[in-house]
């Protein structure tokens, strides 16, 4: 088996590297505005398409990066370094934006490809997070297609995009479905912006939808498939908070190491302490381990065939459960060696030991990752674990 990056992925990895350094000139800014202004995030924007590395998931034929699972993972594992979670100003359409009709995608997905237009995925819901089932918000159809009402919570980058892709039960049915909707129609409304421990340059708000009317053609994938779709790309993001994870990690042990080795106490460098040294072991062996498996398993999801689809989602989740548990440790052993330094948000680690904390339960809490795990094994056995075979 040869593990080498291929030169392209060498390539996307200096690029993204090369990337995360310009925007990391923004991560104070964010830290202490808890945001970036407007011309930021326009100097952002043009460095993303400079680098090209706008919408490395969506085809190139569409003006995307066209890169594979795996090239994917090695430019996310490069953003992940950024604090205040600026890996997200380069942006990746939801990948839900796939299914959308020929006049949809010219509508919607191919100005976010083109950095001109944001959109946000709202699903979340007070009564519905870890079961999407307790969907209460409904589309209604009437002689103009769909009536909205209905709240939504912890959408993410709802403050900075400009149209969203709403789950609803749509129907006497009740079918989930997902609707594209401009955020300007009228019943929209951002009621609560809340302010959570982490700093992220967008927001997470709340919004509330009152008779939204929208057209047959917001429909987005068609009536009853919005748990499908949305399903379907948790592989993918999943694989990608891993990888984002494993280079935050790494950032912190840099941090870390460094820290270590300069800074004396009792007359020594603080390296020279064997309860030092196993930290910093500790730390590696953690980001070793979960690099290795987060890239095997990307690398397999691109050779899948259609009936590995189950045994590919497991993995997966193996990957986010085991890559942002593993995160989770570094960054705490990091802070506790940068001591009173660590608990400073002018430094990374603080930043970090803040902003990874989430990874452990958006796109799927680390329970529900275990409770994928747990159902791939008892019905299938442990193919979840088998290495892949020519």
């Amino acid at each position: 088996m040869d593990f080498r990056l291929t030169p392209r992925q060498t390539r996307l990895k200096a690029d993204a590297r090369a990337l995360t350094e310009v925007i990391a000139a923004y991560e104070i800014p964010c830290e202490e505005n808890n945001g970036l202004p407007a011309d930021a995030h326009a100097t952002i924007r043009n460095a993303v398409l400079d680098a090209g590395l706008q919408a490395v998931n969506m085809p190139a034929e569409w003006g995307g990066a066209g890169l594979t699972i795996a090239e994917q993972v090695t430019v996310q594992e490069e953003l992940g370094r950024l604090t205040g979670a600026l890996w997200d100003t380069v942006w990746r359409p939801a990948n839900a934006l796939r299914f959308c009709t020929p006049e949809q995608r010219e509508r919607f997905l191919i100005p976010v490809i083109k950095g001109e237009r944001r959109d946000c995925y709202a699903v979340t819901e007070r009564g519905a997070g870890s079961d999407p089932q307790n969907l209460a918000t409904t589309a209604t159809r009437n002689d103009q297609g769909w009536v909205l009402n209905g709240e939504k919570w912890f959408v993410t980058v709802g403050d900075h995009a400009d149209f969203m892709i709403v789950l609803a039960a749509a129907g006497p049915e009740r079918a989930p479905t997902l609707f594209l909707v401009d955020k300007d129609t009228p019943g929209i409304e951002m009621t609560r912006v809340p302010r959570f421990m982490h700093t992220f340059v967008y927001e997470h708000p709340e919004f509330t939808f009152t008779d939204v009317q929208v057209g047959e053609d917001a429909v987005l994938g068609g009536i009853g498939e919005g748990y499908d779709i949305t399903r379907s790309w948790f592989t993918e993001e999943r694989l990608m908070i891993a990888a984002r994870t494993v280079g935050a990690a790494e950032r912190a042990l840099e941090l870390a190491r460094g820290w270590a080795v300069e800074r004396e106490q009792f007359g020594a460098p603080i390296a020279s302490y064997q309860l030092v040294q196993g930290m910093l072991a500790d730390c590696a062996v953690d980001i070793a381990v979960n690099r290795a498996y987060t890239h095997q398993v990307a690398w397999e999801v691109d050779q899948a065939s259609a009936e590995d689809r189950k045994a590919m989602h497991a993995k997966a989740s193996i990957a986010k459960l085991a890559a942002s548990e593993a995160s989770g440790r570094v960054i705490d052993r990091c802070v506790q060696i940068h001591g009173g330094r660590g608990y400073d948000r002018t430094y990374a680690v603080e930043r970090l030991y803040r902003e990874l904390r989430v990874d452990r339960i958006w796109e799927g809490t680390s329970e529900i990752q275990r409770l994928i795990i747990a159902n791939e094994l008892i019905k299938r056995g442990t193919r979840a674990l088998a290495l892949p075979t020519v």
